[in-house]
């Protein structure tokens, strides 16, 4: 496992558009027809990830919070699951099935997305206003496995409520840190 920084990615840049598929329905989904009504939080994730494995019980349990306020959810793996088989979309379905994701798991087979977005670690969190313009790029929040903070969500959070209060993005944005993208 590579300690992976997540990139910049400027506020106010416009999400890049993907239609990707859906590994629990396998149906092909778009961003327009995922985007929240007053804001888009994308995530890029994988299974076997001890950041995301540490994390994922926050992400449901967000996604639940902010659902019902306009903010809609999205989780996608860019991994290589030729050389990661534990990234492979069958697996994929079984963890979104298994912790009851409330938002779409979609796989990234080109990395095309995750190179769109300059994706760089997992997890990464990206969230963006009703028009699709970046607000917040950076960690959900202190918590690491081992370290032994909370996993409280608090970083993505207070950027998720400023957008919800019409506030100024936060200034001070913390890159996310965990595994590399897995890379063909």
């Amino acid at each position: 496992m590579a300690l992976t920084e997540s990139n910049s990615f400027e506020n106010g840049t416009l999400a890049p558009e993907f239609s990707l598929q859906d590994v629990v329905t396998n149906k092909t989904i778009n961003l327009q027809q995922l985007k929240g009504e007053k804001g888009t939080v994308i995530m890029f994730i994988c299974n076997h990830c001890p950041f995301v494995v540490h994390v994922n019980t926050q992400l449901v349990k967000m996604a639940n919070d902010y659902l019902d306020k306009g903010i809609g959810f999205v989780a996608i793996s860019s991994n290589d699951a030729k050389s990661y088989p534990q990234d492979k979309p069958e697996l994929m379905k079984q963890v979104a099935v298994n912790l009851k994701y409330p938002f779409p798991y979609l796989y990234d087979e080109t990395q095309e997305v995750a190179r769109d977005y300059a994706a760089a670690c997992t997890p990464d969190f990206y969230v963006f206003n009703a028009d699709l313009k970046a607000t917040y790029h950076g960690q959900l929040d202190n918590s690491r496995p081992g370290n032994g903070v909370p996993v409280t969500g608090e970083d993505l959070r207070e950027a998720i409520d400023m957008l919800l209060n019409n506030k100024e993005p936060i200034e001070n944005q913390k890159p996310s840190i965990g595994c590399n993208i897995k890379w063909k």
